[in-house]
């Protein structure tokens, strides 16, 4: 590396942050950067939020993210949890915290990753503040913040007996992407190695892109509140565990049909990072396109989830608490 590619631990703060504002682009705040806070406009008076982290070792591994990779990922995890509540995504807040190792152009590329996600899956939203400190952990955390435009938030605990399950995405695919890195990207330690692309079909590429960089239907949150969704939430630990969810916060049970789901069912089912739309709508509702039916809301008996008419008991899906360990933590 080159003087001019030093390390955060070798400059200030100030110098620090001048560089990520450079690559962050224009602001769309009454205040943004620069300031102690940012001021946002709430023009119904009401602010959707959320919060997620992404900290090396359980949710990414260096040898296989690039800086603009966890930029984009950490902006579109949290602008999917807005678009679940049927918002529309107005802004971001991130928080780095970095070991003095860093250098400074891997910090670029992680405010470039987070920009070009904003554009791309959320326009006019953009990161407006945050905070810079040191750690020996790399871990970036954001927050979300979105506007209801006059609309009403859509909960998971909506679903009624009888109404439609429908899905907007393609489920599986990170999942598939992840089981790539994991079983012909690690040395015979178990250590992550850099991913030989050369070695993948265009398959495996595609599924390790929307692992490392997901996509999520963002514009389809607030299309299904319009539409008349009765329940909504972001998939992001697997189809099987997240209806699980939303079936529990209705008091109904979720019946899921494996024919809707690809030739993969399996992987739709329990795979988990994919980010899709799981929704409910009432019978007769034309269901919004990019949306389709999965399955049905029925009576709560004793499992959560059906697949195939049958009781799903298998755990399946991603818990941090439960699986670190199973991969290699």
């Amino acid at each position: 590396m080159t003087a001019a590619d030093p390390t955060v631990g070798e400059l200030s703060e100030g110098a620090i942050l001048r560089r990520i504002l450079d690559r962050l682009g224009d602001s769309s705040a009454l205040v943004g950067p620069g300031d102690d806070a940012a001021v946002i406009a709430a023009p119904d008076g009401r602010i959707v939020a959320s919060m997620d982290t992404l900290v090396h070792g359980p949710d990414f591994r260096l040898a296989w993210s690039s800086a603009f990779d966890l930029g984009w990922k950490a902006a579109a995890v949290n602008l999917a949890d807005i678009a679940a509540m049927g918002a529309r995504p107005t802004a971001l807040l991130v928080a780095l915290a970095m070991p003095d190792a860093t250098r400074l152009s891997f910090v670029e590329g992680i405010a470039e990753g987070l920009r070009a996600a904003c554009a791309a899956l959320a326009p006019g939203c953009a990161v407006e503040g945050g905070d810079l400190t040191v750690s020996d952990t790399l871990t970036i955390a954001v927050t979300a913040l979105g506007s209801l435009e006059g609309g009403s938030p859509v909960l998971r605990s909506g679903a009624r007996v009888g109404d439609v399950v429908a899905l907007a995405g393609d489920p599986g695919r990170a999942a598939r992407g992840l089981h790539l890195l994991f079983t012909r990207f690690r040395d015979a330690e178990g250590s992550p190695i850099a991913v030989d692309e050369r070695s993948l079909t265009p398959g495996e590429r595609a599924d390790l892109f929307v692992q490392l960089r997901p996509s999520p239907p963002l514009r389809l949150g607030p299309i299904a509140a319009a539409a008349g969704a009765t329940a909504l939430m972001d998939v992001s630990d697997g189809l099987v565990l997240d209806a699980s969810r939303l079936a529990a916060a209705s008091g109904v049970s979720i019946a899921l049909e494996t024919a809707s789901l690809g030739e993969d069912p399996a992987s739709a089912l329990t795979g988990g990072e994919d980010h899709t739309l799981l929704a409910t709508f009432r019978p007769g509702v034309r269901l919004p396109e990019g949306f389709r039916a999965i399955g049905s809301v029925v009576d709560r008996g004793e499992a959560a989830v059906l697949v195939d008419g049958r009781p799903h008991t298998g755990q399946g899906g991603w818990d941090p608490y439960r699986d670190w360990d199973s991969r290699g933590g």
